[in-house]
């Protein structure tokens, strides 16, 4: 691993894993002690009996998900949740042995092999999908029982079984062999707004469902609801486990939430200047010509584009930091390059690191600022940087 101070300067001549830093042209850095600081911090406004899932899906929301997972484990959460069966296995085959949820549906005979074989725990949303895990695991004479967790649909409009049939539905799942019901679980469709109504309902609705349930004298061994914006805004919501996803990674579900709980970011992108020049005044940059110079500037260009991440609607108007001051990109972004005027900055070198995200003295640039501009949302900015930038974790 290694530290901020072998990294804070212009060269790099210190190994990562496999990769040399001198020869990155673009890359991602996470910071292992921002992710491990987190967690504590969210463990701190939970309950005793409250458990973190951190959820890890999508390659940890483009942060790596084993190193992730190793560290959030270490830290104190004690479940990972996921999308897909390919990404429990990844985790699996690098030895993590927590308890794995599979957040989303799963149907066919290879995914319920891959999962039992696993040890992994399946969403059931529906009871046709129920009814093919347990034929499937009758065939391959599975003689355990598979922990499932059932969804409830209280409002999301998306995956889940609808809360008023919640009864059938997990009277089916109990009457059928080999599954053994882990918990009861809902999603909420508007916890990260400031407005409660929906969120509220939605809880009511889980309740009332629960409610249900247990008339029948059915308990349900654990009940989640909460993602990261109810886990920030309402401990009434917490109930066995939370499901935490972005707040992990340090950014706020909403502006609202900041005065919760204090996070650091955990992702900063970092790419090289390629070249440097000048050029005249009357001057076009990039394609299209977006761009004109209207006096003499220097430009620096940087390998870094859209098909790293870069969103290309960001174009002429994003800035990026060099040496901790903000400097302005020009010009239309291109796949694997864009441009800087680097004019009010002394002798900008080939080599010289500049941050797209991240802190640089007393400048941050986020993954919100990005979203806001591109009105859209930090989870969409996190999720875009692409496999060919090496993730590098600093201890």
């Amino acid at each position: 691993m290694l530290s901020h101070e072998q990294t804070s300067g212009v060269t790099y001549n210190q190994q990562c894993d496999t990769y040399a830093w001198f020869s990155q042209r673009a890359w991602v850095e996470i910071d292992l002690a921002a992710l491990s600081y987190n967690v504590k911090q969210l463990l701190k406004i939970l309950s005793s009996r409250t458990q973190l899932m951190a959820v890890v899906k999508a390659d940890a929301y483009g942060h790596g998900a084993v190193k992730v997972a190793q560290t959030v484990l270490e830290s104190g959460a004690s479940w990972l949740g996921v999308a897909t069966v390919p990404e429990a296995i990844q985790l699996r085959e690098a030895g993590i042995k927590a308890p794995i949820l599979i957040l989303g549906a799963t149907h066919t005979p290879e995914q319920i092999h891959a999962i039992a074989h696993w040890k992994l725990q399946p969403t059931l949303t529906s009871p046709k999908q129920a009814l093919v895990f347990a034929d499937t695991l009758e065939a391959i004479n599975y003689n355990s029982f598979l922990p499932v967790h059932v969804k409830l649909d209280t409002g999301m409009s998306r995956l889940g079984t609808n809360w008023q049939e919640a009864t059938e539905f997990v009277q089916l799942v109990q009457r059928l062999p080999s599954l053994a019901i882990a918990s009861i679980y809902s999603h909420l469709a508007t916890a990260d707004s400031p407005d409660p109504t929906i969120m509220e309902q939605q809880q009511q609705r889980f309740e009332q469902a629960i409610a249900q349930i247990r008339t029948l004298g059915i308990e349900p061994p654990c009940l989640h609801l909460a993602n990261s914006a109810a886990t920030l805004s309402d401990k009434a919501l917490h109930y066995d486990i939370v499901r935490v996803g972005l707040a992990v990674y340090g950014l706020y579900p909403a502006e609202h939430l900041r005065s919760c709980i204090d996070l650091k970011p955990v992702l900063q992108v970092k790419a090289r200047v390629t070249q440097v020049k000048t050029i005249a005044p009357g001057t076009g940059v990039s394609y299209s010509h977006q761009f004109i110079a209207e006096r003499e500037l220097r430009l620096a260009v940087v390998g870094i584009g859209y098909a790293d991440g870069v969103p290309r609607n960001l174009s002429n108007k994003m800035q990026v930091l060099i040496r901790g001051q903000r400097v302005s990109q020009i010009g239309a972004i291109t796949m694997d390059q864009l441009m800087l005027d680097v004019s009010e900055l002394p002798n900008v070198q080939e080599g010289e690191v500049v941050t797209l995200l991240g802190t640089e003295g007393k400048e941050q640039i986020s993954a919100e600022d990005w979203a806001n501009q591109l009105n859209t949302i930090s989870w969409e900015i996190l999720c875009g940087f692409k496999h060919r930038l090496p993730r590098v974790a600093l201890a």
